[in-house]
């Protein structure tokens, strides 16, 4: 027992880290009453909604792109539709096997399944990383600048732990990932922009649903409130940022964007539907995958 424990306590951690985020959620619903999340789902526009998914769609396309031109300017020879079905299998397994089997691990796994460089993949994957880390944070302004308008500590405590978030990640990550396109700028430059339309549709998905709420907030400002919810998310004490981004959304849209907490958690709920919707495709791929994990493990003599 003490040894499963111990081989498992950083699961463990998040699980209750999610279990925790989830409960402050619904204590800021139970000051509102019961019965107004659903109340607020329920004056959700279907149209919105539906037009929130493509947006979110499209933005699933572009991190597919973001990768692909690593991938291709590294010299492997992948089509489009290849590394998009990698990148939607990556999105699923880390919405639905969270605790066992990562995105990154299984389109690492995908792409050798597929016979493709092992060292090149797993450099083109912490590049990958690197690269979405480095949009976001030139979208952290939006966030902070509104931040520190509301004057207490809580709110700046979330500000300073993203910056220090970044900059922890930055760090981690070795030179040598970005050896091979530092060479490469117009490569770099090629994923960024792939990055920043990423970002713009993610962002626009969150803007849509807030209108499906008949609420008017800034793009720029929800550009801020996502960027923030993404790097407190980045910190490990929960299961895929589940309970983490949705409390985190919640607070800042309480106190930024003026809704109420039944609205807010409607908008986070909401969010972390989307982000599931759309990665439903990568389920289509994802078994051959996992057999060819399964066959790659140690047999027990």
């Amino acid at each position: 027992m003490n040894k499963w424990l111990r081989e498992n306590r950083q699961t463990i951690a998040r699980v209750l880290g999610s279990i925790l985020a989830l409960t402050l959620v619904i204590v800021l619903l139970e000051e509102e009453g019961d019965g107004q999340l659903f109340s607020a789902l329920r004056r959700v526009s279907s149209g919105y909604f539906l037009a929130a998914v493509a947006a979110l769609f499209i933005s699933r396309l572009f991190a597919a792109s973001r990768w692909h031109v690593l991938l291709k300017s590294a010299g492997l020879e992948i089509s489009f539709l290849r590394s998009i079905m990698l990148t939607f299998t990556g999105n699923f397994s880390s919405n639905f096997l969270p605790t066992t089997i990562g995105g990154d691990v299984v389109r690492l796994t995908g792409a050798m399944q597929l016979g493709y460089d092992r060292a090149i993949c797993i450099a083109s994957l912490v590049a990958d990383r690197l690269i979405g880390l480095a949009g976001m944070s030139m979208a952290l302004p939006l966030g902070l600048t509104p931040v520190f308008t509301l004057g207490n500590g809580v709110s700046q405590s979330i500000a300073v732990s993203a910056l220090v978030q970044k900059g922890v990640d930055f760090t981690k990550r070795t030179f040598e990932s970005f050896s091979i396109w530092l060479k490469k700028p117009l490569a770099l430059s090629g994923s960024l922009l792939a990055t920043l339309g990423n970002m713009a549709f993610i962002y626009l998905a969150v803007y849509l649903l807030l209108l499906g709420i008949d609420h008017q907030v800034s793009y720029w400002l929800v550009a801020g409130l996502y960027t923030l919810t993404y790097f407190v998310t980045l910190f490990p004490i929960s299961i895929n940022g589940l309970g983490v981004q949705e409390l985190s959304m919640t607070f800042l849209l309480i106190q930024l964007g003026g809704l109420s907490s039944s609205e807010s958690a409607t908008i986070a709920l909401l969010t972390r539907v989307l982000f599931i919707v759309t990665s439903l495709p990568g389920a289509f791929f994802l078994p051959s995958i996992l057999a060819a994990m399964n066959e790659k493990k140690p047999k027990p003599d």
